[in-house]
């Protein structure tokens, strides 16, 4: 039985059923896709992240360095036929004998200024993460890591963002403060106006036996205080106020934030990992992510996401980094 052929990089990429979600998407890739920027690629040995950086690659989104086994790289794009129109051969490559290595490598080299953003490829995402943390790599900016997602969804004509669904997994409220500025200067830089955040919780009042409540009431008065920047931060919110402004004029809250929020503040990893999934695979939308606090965006891909994930993800990162630059 003949192998499946690579799929043609020229041919109208299936993004969603809904051609609202559709437009935004090819909308955003297609305004990016003007001045390609310098991405490690790191140690992408499967088929899913090198197909991945190649795509991202022939649709001008960036110019990859390839960290790895460079013999093993290109004997897999040929074996999978990735190649077919000689695109590896404008790649650069730097050779790594291992996982670490090639991590340790490519965040050195984005920490002096050689590379503009940093994407995982088959390796652990500890070992990735380890090499951007080292102090010695010069990528740290003294703030915490944290992740942030982007959803395109057919209901809404905005982008929405989720924080935290990936890295920190149980934060506390100074730890938020640095996960809500985060996703401020995301936001920011992804074009939205004075973001709207709201810190979610189970109510909308706050209630001592309810953490999170807690935390939204202090995250909400430090915005007040200046001490989270760029946009307007309320909490507690239920998710239905958070995003209904029907749910909003029902229950009579008096808020900037409510009905119209852009960024959705989770208590912890668990309720963020759940809003990002559902978004994908019940709300029928199209979602990407970033690792935000380092000098460079960072992509910090799963195994299961989609094609266009990775290529949205990589499309944002390099939005994120001109902007930053």
């Amino acid at each position: 039985m003949n192998p499946t052929p690579a799929p043609a990089f020229d041919q109208a990429l299936f993004i969603s059923q809904d051609a609202g979600v559709t437009q935004r998407v090819q909308s955003l890739l297609a305004s990016v896709s003007t001045t390609p920027i310098s991405m490690g690629v790191v140690y992408p040995c499967h088929r899913e992240s090198l197909l991945g950086a190649i795509e991202a690659a022939q649709r001008g989104l960036i110019q990859p360095v390839f960290y790895g086994p460079v013999a093993d790289i290109k004997a897999l794009a040929q074996a999978e036929g990735l190649d077919q129109s000689g695109g590896l051969s404008c790649c650069q490559w730097v050779e790594a004998d291992s996982p670490e290595a090639a991590a340790e490598q490519a965040a050195r080299d984005a920490g002096q200024g050689r590379l503009q953003a940093l994407t995982k490829g088959s390796l652990h995402s500890d070992v990735f993460l380890h090499a951007i943390l080292q102090h010695e790599n010069k990528l740290s900016t003294g703030r915490l890591l944290s992740h942030c997602a982007v959803g395109f969804l057919p209901d809404f004509d905005r982008p929405l963002f989720v924080t935290d669904a990936a890295l920190n997994v149980s934060p506390n409220v100074d730890q938020k403060r640095e996960i809500c500025q985060n996703a401020i200067d995301f936001a920011l830089a992804f074009g939205v106006v004075c973001p709207k955040v709201a810190v979610l919780a189970a109510v909308e009042t706050v209630n001592t036996k309810m953490p999170a409540t807690l935390d939204g009431a202090i995250l909400s008065k430090m915005a007040d205080r200046q001490q989270i920047v760029g946009g307007w931060v309320d909490g507690p919110l239920d998710l239905d106020i958070a995003i209904s402004p029907e749910a909003k004029q029902i229950k009579h809250i008096d808020s900037p934030v409510a009905g119209v929020a852009d960024i959705l503040l989770a208590p912890d990893i668990e309720a963020g990992n759940v809003i990002y999934k559902t978004w994908s695979f019940m709300g029928h939308g199209v979602t990407a992510g970033l690792v935000l606090g380092a000098k460079v965006p960072i992509i910090l891909t799963s195994r299961a996401d989609h094609d266009v994930s990775r290529l949205l993800s990589t499309a944002i990162a390099a939005l994120v980094a001109r902007k930053w630059r």
